[in-house]
């Protein structure tokens, strides 16, 4: 009987041609993912690795860094996947819980050397595996997994990731499973660590962990292909009390991200608020209130909300993008929240912080949550005068249920490239992104890609 790995690997293999919606929104999650990396480039977290590793850095090597320089794939790996989760404006997976995109691309990318150059059609299947394997790998332990304390991106991610970067580096059925299983064994990341700079460091460990794994296995390496699925392993230990395991895993004949999609962020934080901040802005936007009408506002969200958002006084911009008071007093003075909110001036700003008090967040119990994978975020805002208005968002904008548009997200994509030190190449950059917009056509000896792997600065 074929184990769990060997299933994935057969179905991810076996998906040789994709639809036009498929690649469209892989092209769009790629995009999405190299602007978020340029924004973090320049991130304390991010910082700290090159300083870290500034001698293998200053030595070279086979894949270039978003900072700047050269460095060993798997190094690139780690620090450009830093970079696109520093600022956490990188995208959600749900199926996997996870920040998918900011594992798979800078993964990919890092193995794009000199001498593995690949057309952009390639690149894009190869994140359309590595995505629909993270799926599969999450069915059998979410939500389980992720409410035990696991930040999925570090643990589903890796072993996800890594059948993507063994497809695009040409791996057999074997290979995918020696990489998948080698993956599992490096595995980790507790979500104790959000509003810490580890958090984005779990998507830069994530990402070396699946180059490792994959250029590991095409040397010979490998591990037990029934890895997730045995005693003492994944889902025994990392399952959680009600992790379901992968009997009912099928595949459908659409793939995961035409039924599932991922979702891209409109705010530069924690998803755990994006609903609540949606549904706030839309009380905002239909009856026109002011802070000064505002005596308070209560959002009920899910139980990892609460876990997830531990800092009602942030102290660093790190913990106002884990702060629920933060994000929905900012939100709401300003009518939006952009990355200019979340540095070290900006948390302390005194209106924000007067507003802050009158914020309140409780949690569904978890008899309402059992057996239902997602229930609506309620934002309920009391006048002074007494009056009451609610709000329910069971989708964030951004998801599939409610999309971006092209134009939001090209502004978003701008605005990224800004603030990575940019200012004054709007036009460049514009017309950058409109190369990156044919993304799949790109050809295997097209210059651009030297700019999108960092191998020319950008």
């Amino acid at each position: 009987m074929a184990t769990i790995l060997r299933k994935i690997a057969q179905q991810v293999l076996s998906r040789t041609t994709f639809s036009d919606v498929a690649m469209d929104r892989a092209r769009d999650a790629a995009v999405d993912t190299i602007g978020c990396m340029i924004a973090g480039r320049g991130d304390e977290s991010v910082t700290a690795l090159t300083r870290a590793f500034d001698g293998e850095i200053a030595g070279g090597g086979e894949a270039r860094l978003v900072t700047g320089g050269s460095a060993s794939p798997s190094l690139a790996a780690l620090i450009n996947a830093t970079a696109a989760h520093a600022l956490d404006f990188d995208d959600n997976f749900h199926p996997a819980r996870a920040h998918a995109s900011a594992v798979l691309v800078p993964a990919l990318l890092a193995v794009l050397t000199s001498g593995r150059a690949t057309s952009g059609r390639r690149f894009l299947e190869a994140y359309l595996a590595g995505l629909e394997a993270q799926a599969a790998v999450g069915f059998g332990v979410n939500p389980s997994h992720y409410n035990r304390g696991w930040h999925a991106t570090a643990t589903v991610g890796s072993i996800g990731a890594a059948a993507g970067v063994a497809r695009l580096l040409g791996a057999d059925e074997n290979g995918l499973v020696a990489a998948m299983s080698l993956a599992t064994s490096f595995a980790c990341g507790p979500k104790g660590q959000f509003g810490t700079a580890a958090k984005p460091l779990h998507a830069g460990i994530a990402a070396r962990n699946a180059v490792d794994a994959a250029r590991m296995a095409f040397a010979g390496m490998s591990g037990r292909p029934d890895i997730l699925e045995r005693p003492q392993g994944f889902r025994d230990l990392f399952g959680g009390d009600d992790a379901r395991g992968w009997e009912g895993l099928t595949f459908d004949e659409e793939h995961i991200i035409e039924s599932r999609g991922v979702v891209t962020k409109r705010h530069p934080c924690c998803a755990s608020t994006h609903r609540a901040i949606d549904a706030l802005l839309d009380l905002k936007q239909e009856h026109g209130h002011l802070a000064g009408d505002i005596a308070r506002i209560e959002a009920k969200v899910g139980i990892s909300a609460v876990r997830n958002l531990a800092y009602p006084e942030p102290t660093d911009e790190m913990q106002a993008r884990f702060s629920m008071q933060y994000c929905l007093a900012t939100a709401f003075l300003n009518g939006a929240l952009s990355l200019s909110d979340f540095t070290r001036q900006g948390i302390g700003r005194p209106e924000i912080r007067e507003f802050m008090p009158r914020i309140g967040m409780e949690s569904y119990s978890a008899e309402e949550e059992k057996g239902v994978e997602r229930l609506p975020h309620v934002v309920t805002v009391t006048l002074r005068d007494g009056r009451i208005y609610w709000k329910s968002r069971l989708h964030a904008k951004g998801s599939l249920e409610a999309p971006m548009s092209d134009h939001e997200r090209e502004v978003k994509f701008m605005d990224c490239l800004r603030w990575g030190n940019r200012n004054g190449y709007d036009a460049v950059f514009f017309l950058q992104f409109r190369k990156l917009a044919d993304f799949e056509n790109l050809s295997g000896d097209d210059p651009f890609w030297s700019l999108i792997a960092g191998r020319q600065s950008l």
